[in-house]
């Protein structure tokens, strides 16, 4: 049996709801041709019914002590993959079949970055249904100028709607969270941002309280007049010189980004 403790260090709350499984398996709408991955299989209870439905699934999950509860509970299922590694660290790219749709109770500590990298590397997947802490879920589909809205928000709603599905009680964890939690849709609309994007996105939030132009000199990698030439960007689109990047809508990230390359 593993610890209340080492669970908690993983960041490990196993759904034991039925209703919210439902809900999950309602809304993910998974297919007989879809292939699914799933980060952070716990007990297996979303696994079988995942397994059931899909024509493969590939399960992450990074504690060795539930891997022989795992492998016995999908026995009974010859299209399931079980990856006993840190989701973080296993080459996503390399997952065979492709994967087409995620459908998750993330582990808390990983959620957010889960999702962003499963974004970038994953073109393939056009769904996330995932269970994440409520603040990552809001902060993920936060509008412009919202306090939750940042550099996540904009490398997510990049590529995809955003959409908080439902709210989830921690009642329905064991062990249960001191958060509570949220469903969370994504459905992809486009490619991942490029590298040269993201990174714009992550200067311009590194200093939320100051002007976008400002952080992105403050950045280590600045490029020399990167400050008067962003003033003369965010003007020309529009925005006060001295805007600050949480005012920025995502496509406008991608259409600054683009002015500053032509300057």
């Amino acid at each position: 049996m593993v610890s209340t403790r080492r669970r908690r260090q993983l960041g490990q709350n196993f759904l034991v709801d039925q209703n919210i499984l439902d809900v999950i398996e309602r809304v993910a709408a998974v297919q007989a041709d879809d292939v699914v991955l799933e980060i952070g299989a716990g007990l297996g209870v979303l696994s079988v019914r995942l397994a059931a439905l899909a024509s493969h699934l590939h399960l992450v999950e990074v504690d060795r002590g539930l891997e022989q509860r795992l492998r016995e509970a999908l026995a009974p299922f010859q299209t399931v993959t079980v990856h006993i590694a840190d989701a973080l660290e296993l080459d996503l790219g390399a997952l065979r079949p492709v994967p087409n749709k995620v459908v998750a109770n993330l582990p808390y500590s990983i959620a957010a970055t889960t999702i962003l990298r499963t974004i970038d590397e994953l073109p393939e997947v056009v769904r996330w249904v995932v269970m994440v802490q409520r603040e990552v879920g809001e902060r993920l589909a936060a509008h412009p100028g919202s306090p939750a809205y940042g550099a996540p928000s904009v490398l997510a709603q990049l590529a995809c709607d955003v959409e908080v599905l439902r709210h989830v009680s921690r009642t329905v964890f064991r062990p249960v969270p001191n958060v509570d939690s949220a469903l969370l849709g994504l459905a992809r609309r486009g490619a991942a941002a490029p590298a040269a994007v993201r990174q714009l996105v992550r200067d311009g939030f590194a200093h939320r309280r100051k002007a976008l132009a400002s952080s992105l000199a403050l950045a280590p990698s600045a490029s020399a007049g990167i400050r008067e030439r962003t003033r003369a960007a965010l003007e020309v689109s529009g925005h006060p010189p001295d805007e600050r990047a949480e005012r920025l809508s995502p496509e406008e990230f991608r259409e600054l980004a683009a002015r500053l390359v032509q300057r």
